[in-house]
């Protein structure tokens, strides 16, 4: 016997059994629980759908079955009623054999009755008086009736024309009915065959010919005519009167089965060969029932359409919940991240939005900064004119595109210098609701900016103030390596003046005998011997100058490997005229001249230091734009100022670099990467590039050797003539279409060595013939605001590395299409690394990828 359990057991065990499915739904994620409420309201729409599905279907064959039993119902009706008929008839023409058995009539009586029953009833056509050979006694026809029942007394029967009824009614002595007579074109009958007997002896009989339409027509209930199709068909199924409907026509059970509403019976007493048989007409549809079913069917479509819809919809917002969520946190992420400051100012003045780098810089919270109105806080005291009127200036919408320099005071009272972007802040709507300013410290870039341009500027006024003349020409040749602005003025661009001053000077060599290389007509000569002796000096009267010069002159092997002859040429009519003045001093007095080897530094300090300047220029500016635009990550912004800062180091390097330039005169060569130079050099033009809407295509050949040479110089080589080709594209102006700068580095074979070929190709308008000859001259530019420096340095580059540099225009038949520069340096340099240099490491694949 099982004991019985606590009360407080049981309800503890319901209150679970009913809470189960609330703790099973909680511990749901959001997505199911959201497709289950869904599914609910949709499973119970396609349930009630099925449901009235269901109950319009039941009722319509509820329907059906009551048509079919109504159907069943008159044709049994209408059976009967033509069953009476006949066996009336067959009783009225029992009457009349019976007279005539008795011999109570004759055959003038016969017909007389025979007309009365044929003119009473239509169905019936004829009666006629049979005798039992066959013979015809008496008959009498309705005048409708067809011609082969126009029959003669007298005439003899055949057996096809009573289908053996005749002998039928003489065995069985009782009435008998005929099959339906149906014969091809002829009226279909029925005959009935009531026998004579004459003392117990067969004596004929009395044959009654019924017309079968007749029979339909009279015989049948109009009620029933008008509801159904009914027929009268034999035994073999052929139509005998009336008509029944085509296959399309009729009413069946149900839409989708081949069984119609019909029903057929035998007309007794004619027994199975007379068959009378009724057909549902097809009636109007229940336009009630039809129509709520599909009333019914599209609203419950339209139900689960919707839920679909929005479920679907639902799905989308919980994904577009998640993807703004995602978005504002790494919104949120970004900003807080950022190093530059970001201030928000509504159409008053008044801050809405400070971020915290904004904080960081000046040392204000977010909560003292919010809602402030100027003057603000980090002002300084002394700026506040100066600042409230550019706060009036930013609010109207005046501020410069390029930004503006203003000093910023820190919360502990220090200052510092600060670049300030201002742009509309709009909100989705497009309406404008601000103004979104940018802050970036420039405290540090600009001491760099001022440092380096003192330094150029103190480098440049050494050059420019030398009072020497410096030339520079391969001997034997009127081309000209160098010349320093006094040379210039007193000479000119040509190398006229310094082969004049070398031959005034007595130091001219005579070239070899055999001249084999077409290049420098002096190779083969020792260049040892001659760049190792001693300067030679000579004071020479020049009469188109109508000056003493002192010529002091040194032969040496240029940056390309050619022998070249170095001529310093310093002023010393003054010197001559005191000398002439006065004798004894001028034996007393030594030359004074000086041997400046500064002049070949020219071009390359003015030049040097202009790259890492427009390398910082043009990151600033990127990373400006990219931070306005909001399309710039923590991690870009930390590469940009990283490259920014390296830039900057390189300006320091430069100084360094030209004092050991000085002291050696020789390029600091090293075993460096062909890929990692081209990177970098693309990584700078190609921020102008961008600027100027030109697009840059670089190709950069796989597993190419490594050179020795300076890796800064080859840069700077490449971001020069990148530089000049999209300058050149700009000028010609060119669609942006069409500006299109095309870089190509490849082995090649050259002067019988194999070298690395660099091709920069643009799409300008080439370079002058005229001016071809002269690119390459010092402070000579095709360009109205050009220092003339650039091509000139990129040769004496090349050719300090052992390499050629040329330049051709592009031609498209008669037409100039663009211009390419191209340059070589061989694989097998003669150069050398310093002590202590390594090959470097191959390049990573990322390097490669992104300079080709």
């Amino acid at each position: 016997m099982n004991a019985e359990r606590p009360p407080s057991t049981t309800l503890v065990q319901n209150a679970e059994s009913r809470h189960w499915w609330k703790r099973w739904w909680r511990r749901l994620p959001p997505a199911r629980q959201d497709r289950f409420a869904t599914l609910a309201p949709l499973l119970a729409v396609l349930l009630f759908l099925l449901a009235i599905a269901v109950a319009i279907t039941y009722l319509r064959l509820e329907e059906l079955d009551r048509e079919q039993e109504a159907v069943t119902r008159d044709v049994e009706y209408a059976q009967q009623r033509l069953r009476l008929r006949l066996l009336e008839r067959q009783e009225q023409l029992m009457r009349v054999a019976r007279e005539i058995s008795d011999r109570a009539i004759e055959a003038s009586e016969f017909e007389f009755q025979a007309d009365a029953l044929v003119s009473q009833f239509p169905e019936l056509q004829a009666i006629s008086w049979i005798d039992a050979r066959r013979n015809v006694i008496a008959v009498h026809a309705s005048p409708s009736a067809p011609a082969r029942m126009q029959r003669l007394p007298g005439s003899t029967l055949t057996v096809s024309e009573t289908d053996g009824s005749f002998e039928l009614a003489r065995d069985l002595s009782q009435p008998v009915y005929s099959r339906p007579l149906a014969e091809d074109g002829a009226i279909p009958s029925l005959i009935v065959q009531v026998p004579l007997t004459a003392q117990g002896r067969f004596a004929g009989t009395v044959m009654g010919e019924y017309s079968i339409d007749g029979l339909l027509r009279f015989g049948i209930p109009p009620e029933v005519m008008a509801r159904y199709a009914v027929a009268l068909m034999d035994d073999r199924d052929r139509v005998l009167a009336g008509s029944l409907q085509s296959p399309n026509s009729v009413l069946r059970l149900l839409p989708w089965s081949d069984q119609p509403l019909e029903h057929a019976v035998p007309v007794s007493p004619v027994g199975n060969g007379l068959i009378l048989k009724a057909q549902g007409y097809r009636t109007s549809k229940d336009i009630v029932g039809t129509g709520f079913f599909w009333v019914v069917g599209a609203l419950s479509a339209l139900t689960v359409w919707m839920l679909l819809g929005t479920w679907r919809h639902t799905r989308r917002r919980v994904q577009a919940q998640q993807a703004l969520v995602a978005e504002t946190n790494f919104r949120r992420a970004m900003e807080n991240s950022m190093l530059t400051g970001m201030r928000a100012l509504d159409m008053q003045g008044r801050i809405t939005y400070v971020n915290p780098a904004f904080c960081s810089m000046t040392g204000w919270t977010e909560a003292e900064l919010v809602g402030r109105t100027a003057p603000f806080p980090y002002w300084p005291d002394e700026d506040q004119e100066l600042l409230t009127a550019r706060l009036e200036d930013e609010l109207n919408g005046r501020s410069t595109p390029g930004g503006f320099e203003v000093r910023v005071k820190r919360r502990d009272g220090s200052i510092f210098d600060a670049r300030m972007y201002v742009s509309p802040l709009v909100d989705p709507n497009g309406q404008q609701t601000g103004w979104m300013t940018s802050m970036t410290d420039i405290t540090e870039p600009k001491r760099i900016r001022e440092e380096l341009s003192a330094s150029y500027e103190r480098f440049t006024t050494v050059l420019e103030s030398l009072d020497s003349a410096v030339s520079v020409a391969p001997l034997g040749s009127d081309e000209m390596l160098f010349a320093n602005k006094m040379y210039r003025l007193w000479f000119g661009t040509r190398g006229q003046g310094h082969r004049e001053l070398v031959e005034l000077a007595g130091n001219q060599p005579g070239p070899a005998a055999d001249d084999g290389d077409a290049v420098d007509a002096f190779a083969g000569m020792p260049t040892d011997s001659l760049t190792d002796a001693g300067s030679e000096n000579a004071e020479v009267f020049v009469p188109e100058l109508g000056r003493w010069l002192e010529v002091r002159t040194r032969y040496l092997t240029w940056v390309d490997g050619r022998l070249a002859q170095m001529v310093i040429a310093s002023d010393i009519t003054v010197r001559r005229n005191a000398e002439e003045q006065a004798a004894r001093q001028t034996e007393r007095a030594q030359t004074a001249s000086r041997l400046i080897t500064m002049g070949e530094m020219a071009s390359s300090v003015a030049h040097e230091l202009n790259q890492p300047l427009t390398a910082i220029s043009n990151y600033c500016n990127g990373m400006i734009s990219r931070v306005q635009e909001s399309r710039i990550s923590q991690e870009d912004l930390l590469m940009a100022l990283d490259k920014t800062a390296r830039q900057a180091q390189r300006a320091g390097q430069i100084i360094q670099r030209i004092k050991a330039f000085v002291k050696r005169s020789e390029p600091n060569p090293s075993l460096s990467d062909v890929a990692v130079m081209v990177s970098n050099a693309i990584e700078l033009a190609d921020i102008e590039l961008r600027r100027q809407q030109v697009r840059l295509t670089p190709y950069v050949a796989a597993r190419l050797p490594p050179l020795m040479v300076d890796p800064i110089l080859i840069e700077q080589v490449l971001i020069n003539l990148l530089k000049n080709a999209g300058e050149a594209i700009i000028q010609a102006g060119r669609p942006t279409g069409y500006r299109t700068v095309e870089l190509r580095v490849a082995p090649a074979r050259e002067e019988e060595q194999d070298v690395v070929l660099f091709s920069v190709r643009d799409s300008g308008k080439g370079v002058p013939p005229e001016m071809i000859e002269r690119i390459y001259e010092a402070f000579y530019s095709t360009k109205s605001e050009g220092m003339g420096i650039g091509l000139k340095l990129c040769r004496s580059i090349v050719e300090s590395h052992h390499g050629r540099i040329r330049v051709e225009n592009l031609y498209n038949g008669d037409e100039v299409v663009g211009c390419c520069f191209s340059f070589w340096i061989p694989v097998n340099s003669r150069l050398r690394p310093e002590a202590g240099e390594t090959a470097p490491e191959p390049a990573r694949p990322s390097d490669t990828e992104r300079a080709r």
